[in-house]
């Protein structure tokens, strides 16, 4: 089953924590081991200085983990966060984060997960992660 777009804003909406939310991360692409969200600019989301925080980057590259987990099984379903490392590499702001997470490895009670960030459409890379998922159960 192909996790549609619609089918991962559904996901979204019905999962995740209210703050999660208040992120306003919409879902521009799903594919058989991919998603990519963007997370829309907002001064609520600047720290001193007007950058963009790193707490909201590390979110959405979470968030954008369990939709990528999710399209390569098929369907939303538990599933928890053991690891997650985030190198920063450049400021934004006043401009879109696109968030692209791929699964690398997706296994019987793992996923391995690439997640790059950029700032725009096409822009520069501002921040990369790597995240590992369990599967209860």
């Amino acid at each position: 089953m192909t996790l549609t777009t619609a089918d991962a804003e559904k996901i979204l909406a019905d999962n995740f924590a209210p703050w999660v939310r208040d992120l306003e991360l919409a879902v521009a692409e799903t594919g058989e081991r991919h998603a990519v969200l963007r997370l829309p600019w907002s001064g609520r989301l600047a720290r001193e200085g007007g950058a963009m925080s790193g707490q909201a980057l590390m979110a959405a590259a979470d968030t954008a983990t369990a939709i990528a987990v999710s399209a390569a099984r098929g369907g939303y379903g538990p599933m928890t966060t053991v690891q997650q490392s985030t190198t920063f590499q450049r400021a934004v702001q006043d401009a879109d984060v696109l968030i692209t997470a791929r699964v690398t490895k997706l296994g019987r009670r793992l996923a391995f997960v690439d997640i790059t960030m950029t700032a725009g459409d096409g822009g520069e890379v501002v921040a990369q992660a790597t995240t590992v998922y369990a599967f209860p159960g």
